[in-house]
């Protein structure tokens, strides 16, 4: 199957009343993993990559590995632009066959955030490639993206937003951050907020720091203190109208927990080895994540 605009996806999750989830990955293990995952679930994915991931990888393999996944698997899927950080950088992922792109100039001014994001839609519409914004900021380190403090996205404020920019989907800070160590107390999700949020601006909701950052898999790594956002939080979430939620740390987790496990077992040095269990431990999270996520 060809990729779809994630707008496609997101409105089966809207007909469905549950979540998309969006995988950020940097490799073909990563990628191959998340797709077998969700064709063993039968739910469709979006399939992210950051600056960061595309400076890795190279973006001109990008789009057709990917769609070299979907067609192997038979799933449905949209290739997304995470965190775009400039219109220049918008403008390439459309050039190398993204088919949803997110400009993330929420570290700018109102007006700004508002012009930058108004300039993406224009381009992007016309060539049925889905646009994500986002409004308010997210505490924490993912790739280009780093704030010391989190500003809660108004909900009054993201009715104008939309109505200025028209966006298709919302990014929203409503409590979560970026990166392992998302609450330093008790983990909190300002449910209400989303609701209003929802209420007000009549569009598909976006959640950014979403990680489970689950304990199994924290405590291999030596990182007891990381904390994520329980699953039955995220859960109420995604019912008050979040309606795309990202995965990244998770899956780095479980990566590196099954490279790790491998090299303690194996002394030679075919990296199938131990790339290959890496694989297998993004599958387990990418499934765990997918029941979560799709309610399940």
């Amino acid at each position: 199957m060809p990729l779809v605009p994630a707008k496609e996806v997101i409105e089966w999750a809207e007909g469905e009343g549950v979540a998309v989830a969006a995988f950020n990955f940097n490799n073909y293990e990563f990628l191959d993993a998340i797709c077998r995952a969700a064709a063993d679930l039968k739910v469709p994915v979006i399939l992210a990559t950051s600056e960061g991931g595309i400076r890795y990888m190279g973006i001109e393999v990008i789009r057709p590995m990917a769609e070299a996944l979907v067609e192997r698997y038979g799933i449905t899927a949209a290739l997304h632009l995470d965190h775009g950080k400039s219109f220049e950088t918008v403008l390439k992922a459309i050039r190398y066959g993204y088919t949803s792109v997110m400009i993330d100039a929420s570290d700018r001014p109102y007006g700004e955030n508002v012009a930058i994001t108004k300039k993406v839609v224009e381009v992007a519409k016309p060539l049925g490639i889905t646009v994500e914004a986002e409004l308010g900021v997210l505490a924490g380190v993912e790739d280009e993206v780093s704030a010391e403090k989190s500003i809660y996205t108004d909900p009054e404020e993201a009715r104008a937003f939309v109505e200025e920019t028209g966006v298709d989907m919302l990014a929203v800070a409503v409590g979560t951050s970026h990166g392992a160590y998302k609450f330093k107390g008790e983990p909190r999700i300002d449910v209400p907020r989303i609701r209003r949020i929802r209420e007000l601006t009549g569009i598909p909701l976006v959640l950014h720091g979403a990680s489970g950052v689950y304990r199994d898999y924290a405590e291999k790594l030596g990182m007891e203190d990381a904390r994520g956002v329980p699953d039955d939080i995220l859960k109420e979430a995604i019912r008050a109208g979040i309606r795309k939620v990202n995965t990244d740390t998770d899956l780095r987790m479980a990566f590196k927990v099954g490279v790790l496990e491998a090299l303690r077992e194996y002394s030679g040095i075919d990296p199938r080895k131990y790339l290959g269990r890496g694989r297998e431990e993004v599958y387990r999270m990418a499934v765990r994540r997918l029941k979560v996520i799709s309610l399940l």
